[in-house]
């Protein structure tokens, strides 16, 4: 988990140049889900979590997005640590 803590604080002090591949890595040890069907969009959610994040599959990724999936990641950190703790 020190990997994931350590991009997700990456992420969240620079929220550019990020590429999908470090997305979804993140993603996998947070637990989460993605999916893009063949579209323009990779779509991320949470089994315990309402909400997705869509992020376009063009690079570069817009910041905005990485803010996104940033408080997806800490909503899906919280779940997680409730059901460990």
């Amino acid at each position: 988990m020190n990997t994931a803590r350590k991009l997700l604080q990456a992420m969240r002090q620079n929220p550019r140049d990020w590429q999908i591949a470090q997305l979804r890595t993140l993603a996998a040890r947070l637990g989460m889900e993605m999916r893009n069907d063949g579209g323009s969009h990779h779509v991320f959610s949470h089994p315990g979590l309402p909400d997705v994040v869509c992020v376009p599959a063009h690079r570069p990724i817009k910041p905005v997005y990485i803010r996104q999936f940033v408080a997806l990641c800490d909503r899906a950190k919280e779940i997680e640590n409730g059901k460990n703790g």
